[in-house]
């Protein structure tokens, strides 16, 4: 499977942004996906997961509101939606996905094994 991730940039607080995950190689509909973040030299910070239905969602719980997970099986895309965005939110993005087609989710990068390069969020204050 290979993800690629698109849609990062510099924006000021307060923002939005639209992050996309396109998948290749896998039929997508088998595919559990998450987005996790990274900032320099810590380790992955779990953000959102989605289920390969779409029907189920897990949010970290400081995130939860302003981010929002969706996916579209018809499209083989992940998109990461940030809103109201802060200084803090500034790190590399992640789009991850696992085959399962299980409502259970996970925020481990442990059950991860596919990974796509990242995208770069920039928020200025």
């Amino acid at each position: 499977v290979q993800l690629q991730a698109s849609g990062g940039g510099l924006v000021q607080a307060g923002s939005s942004l639209r992050l996309s995950c396109a998948a290749s190689g896998r039929p997508f509909i088998n595919l559990q996906m998450a987005w996790f973040r990274q900032y320099p030299g810590k380790a992955y910070e779990h953000v959102a997961t989605i289920s390969s239905s779409g029907q189920t969602t897990h949010y970290a719980r400081d995130l939860k509101g302003r981010f929002t997970i969706v996916r579209d099986n018809t499209k083989n895309v992940a998109y990461l939606l940030l809103n109201s965005l802060k200084p803090e939110d500034a790190a590399r993005y992640y789009c991850a996905g696992r085959a399962s087609v299980e409502e259970v989710v996970s925020e481990s990068t442990d059950d991860y094994n596919f990974w796509g390069q990242g995208t770069e969020v920039t928020v200025s204050s």
